[in-house]
């Protein structure tokens, strides 16, 4: 892993940890389940290109999925 995996990792990790909290605070489960993904996915994704793109498209499920 080099350096800018690991900083995006922990971009995306600490976002989605503030996903979580809010979520569960708020009782909303799309921002609860979106934040432990974001968490989670950097470890299964080897390419950095790719991280961000999910990443980002995670970042904004929030958004656009509304339950």
């Amino acid at each position: 892993m080099d350096m800018t995996m690991m900083l995006w990792s922990i971009f995306f990790g600490s976002i989605g940890f503030g996903y979580f909290v809010y979520g569960k605070k708020q009782s909303h489960p799309v921002a609860k389940y979106t934040g432990i993904t974001l968490m989670l996915y950097p470890y299964l994704i080897q390419s950095t290109l790719l991280l961000v793109i999910v990443g980002v498209l995670l970042l904004l499920l929030p958004k656009f999925l509304k339950i």
